[in-house]
């Protein structure tokens, strides 16, 4: 992942309504959201979803396909990885972050 790539993604996700958007689409796995049900779950007015959903479709976080009469909007996990490779990629020094008792970093 470039990293202007990286910036744009983390751009749309700093932003309190679009991360729990993304959060959503997340919790919704593949089959994705409608925006009437991202609406509902979530109880953003439509108007301000709409512009939301832009934001993170056009980051590359989000994707949008129509289905018959509705739109479904997904999660992007394959970006969604890459931008969590990217950040994690030199963590610890490419050695175990995580012990069994820990949350910290070992070598940290």
């Amino acid at each position: 992942m470039e990293s202007n790539d990286v910036v744009r993604s983390l751009a749309a996700l700093a932003q309190p309504v679009r991360l729990q958007v993304f959060r959503a689409l997340v919790v919704a796995g593949p089959e994705g959201l409608t925006p009437g049900a991202l609406v509902d779950a979530i109880g953003v007015p439509a108007t301000s979803l709409s512009f939301h959903l832009k934001e993170l479709t056009h980051s590359g976080l989000v994707s949008q396909e129509r289905q018959g009469r509705n739109l479904i909007y997904r999660a992007a996990f394959d970006r969604m990885n890459a931008l969590l490779g990217y950040l994690t990629e030199n963590c610890c020094q490419g050695e175990a972050c995580l012990t069994l008792d820990s949350t910290a970093c070992i070598s940290c």
